[in-house]
């Protein structure tokens, strides 16, 4: 690749246009608006929008823009109501994005009201209550789109008594000064835990940093359409025990345990607490890390967002809140894993501004892919796999 792709101003606007704007792109979760009239502000890049479980019971998505003279509808992060009311003119919409009434009536009549509804993402798309949307109005339906990323949405929900995902604990914003294409290549990447983070895994006395060696049975694998994973769950059944994915043992969460066997019986809860969860980038902006959930948030060439929550399963309030405490120690304000990622990403943008070389190397691995069962392309745990299908991915769209 060219280091010109992660900081070259035009090309970023080329970006929006042909994969922001045009491409199936996470916005949030239905447990974020379980009721009716419930909404939160979202945004698909940097553009804002309202995701609304509104008044007829349909999940929408919004565009938080008066069409009147184009201010910020909503400035309130989450919230339940039926309408909307600019602030600057007092126009009101209803959350189904009809215009309800004019501030001041009597300089619109014979005006028809149906002109001026709110504008929408004409496509949203949920998936076991992952809520996509794409602002173009055809193209490849959601389910065609995610492809063989859907078995990995559904290996995090076996981890629900339920089958439920609840994301109730919040959301943490880290702003990075970098393009978001590092993160999107590093969310998936098994080459550099064991040097970033080791003094973490030193720290901790964890033996997490093994997985990412020379001598892991651990994969990558290159989904197609830019998702790509790292899946640990070779290792994990190599070991044989439940929940070791988590750094705990059965008898730490009884409760949890004893939902899983109610659900899904012994054997397979077993399976499911071996397996663990997933490590898995949804392309361009959705990455589920085992423990927690990251959204990322284009704003500038140069700056991102990573919106932060952990994950939480219906169900499982032990778990949980587990969950919750060790997102904290890795993601938290004072967190030691993002804190290390983030240095690097910084540095990466800034390296990218260096002449000499103009072009940047993916080929760890390359003489030893291969195709696995479902004719996936996977490699070694610390080849360059997910990065190679990421890009490639990136050729297709912006050159179509």
């Amino acid at each position: 690749m060219h280091s010109r792709l992660y900081y070259d101003q035009a090309i970023f606007e080329q970006e929006l246009e042909r994969i922001w704007y045009r491409s199936w792109v996470y916005v949030g979760h239905i447990s974020e608006v379980p009721n009716r009239n419930d909404y939160v502000t979202k945004s698909i890049g940097p553009m804002p929008v309202l995701l609304v479980h509104d008044r007829t019971g349909q999940i929408t998505l919004l565009l938080n823009k008066c069409p009147h003279r184009g201010n910020q509808l909503c400035a309130y992060r989450e919230g339940n109501r039926s309408t909307f009311t600019c602030p600057y003119h007092a126009w009101t919409f209803s959350n189904t994005g009809e215009l309800a009434g004019f501030a001041y009536a009597d300089g619109y009549e014979g005006v028809d009201k149906s002109e001026f509804s709110l504008g929408r993402v004409p496509r949203v798309g949920i998936y076991r209550g992952f809520v996509f949307g794409s602002l173009a109005n055809d193209g490849p339906s959601l389910d065609e789109y995610l492809g063989g990323a859907k078995a990995s949405i559904d290996q995090l929900l076996d981890n629900s008594p339920e089958g439920e995902l609840e994301l109730t604990a919040g959301f943490l914003q880290h702003r990075t000064k970098a393009n978001w294409k590092f993160m999107l290549e590093n969310e998936t990447d098994g080459y550099h835990p064991g040097f970033v983070h080791s003094s973490v895994f030193q720290v901790t006395d964890s033996g997490i940093g093994k997985l990412y060696g020379p001598q892991s049975t651990a994969l990558t694998r290159d989904f197609g359409n830019g998702h790509t994973e790292f899946d640990l769950r070779p290792e994990w059944r190599r070991l044989g025990e439940p929940l070791a994915w988590f750094g705990t043992t059965e008898d730490r969460l009884p409760d949890y345990v004893k939902a899983m066997e109610t659900s899904y019986g012994a054997e397979r809860a077993r399976q499911i607490l071996i397996d663990g969860s997933p490590h898995i980038m949804i392309f361009p902006n959705l990455f589920i890390a085992e423990i927690q959930m990251f959204v990322l948030q284009p704003l500038a060439v140069n700056e991102t967002i990573q919106h932060v929550t952990a994950l939480q399963f219906k169900g499982a309030p032990d778990f949980n809140r587990r969950l919750r405490q060790q997102t904290m120690g890795s993601v938290g304000p004072a967190g030691f894993l993002l804190a290390d990622d983030t240095e690097m990403y910084e540095r990466n943008h800034r390296g990218a501004l260096i002449s000499d070389p103009e072009w940047l190397t993916l080929s760890r691995g390359l003489h030893r892919e291969r195709h696995d069962e479902n004719g996936y392309l996977i490699g070694h745990s610390t080849d360059e796999v997910p990065q190679r299908g990421i890009w490639r991915h990136y050729a297709r769209l912006m050159t179509a």
